[in-house]
């Protein structure tokens, strides 16, 4: 077990001691689950180093204060400490200088817990850039590899998807053609895609109206501008297939964040921290929030704020797994019907 440190007795530093006390194991037994045991090291704290002393400082923290930063050196030597973090705010380089200057002549392993907004991160990672290593927090979470894994995934499904739902489109257009006469069957609506660059999404046309301005009113329950073979598209999602052709042309994913009409990014993006986030991927036809329940109607601020964490929660934690999940979960609901989609 790994006798360990924490430098700053702060929030973040508190929230490290309660989530290294929560995973250490009990009586000397392994911990439980479906997490590897490699991937797990468990820790045992032995205190904080802070230069504020009480009343600065809380007086219940999770472990006693062992000393002030000038400290560092002698108490990781005496005590044998294996771990040090230092959740120091990244304005602090200077200590954090001093602190790592202390540690040069001791065998402690140094992990750095910059606190920066956790709505702003994405996938956090080191990158070199003219030759420069910077650490990254809000890139794009698909580079290099990853980049290539999903673009490759993104075009074998949609033109698998094309070729099996060929003769059903050609059915549904025909049907459309036929309820809805004199108009498009295809509703085209500019939203925002990679990088928040506006793209046209096509989608089977559902709607008697073709709104595409500075406002567009959400689809509600019973909304009398959906014809019923509209509520039966949009309730299947089958209105959604257009959009394999829209993933062909590069403007969208199969698997991502939904994106939503440029009204209400407008709207949204000003009142929820993170929300443009969203748009550091291509968006997609099915995504994590819309399997998690957070598809349809956004009639309150909580419900978008949902749906939001969800999809950056996608972006921190893509893997082709999670994509196969989501796939699997999107067919199963579209099969099953979705009375939440309207």
């Amino acid at each position: 077990m790994a006798k360990s440190i924490i430098v700053g007795a702060n929030e973040q530093g508190r929230a490290l001691a309660r989530a290294l006390s929560a995973q250490a194991p009990q009586d000397g037994m392994r911990p439980s689950g479906r997490r590897p045991w490699r991937s797990v090291r468990a820790h045992r704290l032995i205190g904080f180093i802070d230069d504020r002393q009480p009343p600065r400082i809380d007086s219940r923290l999770e472990a006693p204060l062992l000393g002030r930063l000038d400290e560092i050196g002698d108490i990781v030597r005496r005590e044998g400490i294996d771990e040090v973090f230092l959740a120091l705010p990244v304005s602090s380089s200077p200590r954090i200088e001093h602190v790592l200057m202390q540690l040069r002549d001791t065998t402690a392993s140094v992990h750095f817990l910059p606190q920066w907004p956790q709505s702003s991160e994405l996938r956090v990672r080191i990158d070199q850039i003219a030759g420069t290593r910077m650490l990254t927090v809000c890139g794009p979470p698909f580079t290099g590899l990853r980049a290539m894994l999903k673009r490759s995934a993104d075009l074998v499904l949609a033109l698998i998807a094309i070729l099996l739902t060929a003769p059903l489109m050609l059915a549904i257009a025909a049907a459309i053609r036929i309820t809805m006469p004199g108009g498009p069957v295809l509703f085209r609506q500019r939203r925002h895609g990679l990088n928040g660059q506006p793209i046209e999404v096509w989608k089977f046309r559902t709607m008697r109206v073709l709104e595409d301005g500075a406002t567009v009113t959400q689809a509600t329950r019973n909304d009398p501008r959906i014809t019923p073979l509209g509520a039966f598209l949009r309730r299947t999602s089958m209105d959604e297939l257009p959009q394999f052709f829209n993933v062909l042309q590069g403007r969208m994913s199969v698997i991502g964040p939904r994106p939503h009409a440029l009204a209400h990014n407008a709207f949204y993006r000003d009142r929820i921290d993170g929300y443009m986030l969203r748009h550091k991927a291509r968006p997609g036809i099915t995504g994590w929030a819309q399997v998690n329940g957070a598809r349809g109607e956004t009639d309150t601020l909580d419900k978008m704020e949902r749906r939001v964490a969800l999809d950056l929660q996608y972006l921190r934690e893509w893997s082709p797994a999670l994509d196969a999940r989501i796939l699997w979960r999107t067919v199963a609901q579209a099969v099953k019907g979705d009375d939440r989609a309207y």
